[in-house]
């Protein structure tokens, strides 16, 4: 699992736009969103989470890996 903060993921629609890129970026991620931390935990990843990163960060996502 990867747990990814996006510090501006602000209301629904920033949630599904997340949503929609992490699910570009690997169609068989799982993501749960929590809005209130501003983070994703994203589960069932086939690629490394940096590629996750990438593609959110390209996306215009401010993202980055939260330590454990």
């Amino acid at each position: 699992m990867a747990r990814i903060a996006i510090s501006n993921m602000n209301c629904g629609g920033c949630a599904k736009g997340v949503t929609s890129t992490v699910k570009e970026a690997d169609p068989s991620a799982q993501i749960e969103v929590d809005l209130d931390r501003k983070q994703i935990a994203v589960t069932g990843i086939s690629s490394d989470s940096s590629s996750l990163i990438a593609a959110l960060q390209a996306a215009g996502w401010k993202a980055e890996i939260v330590a454990a």
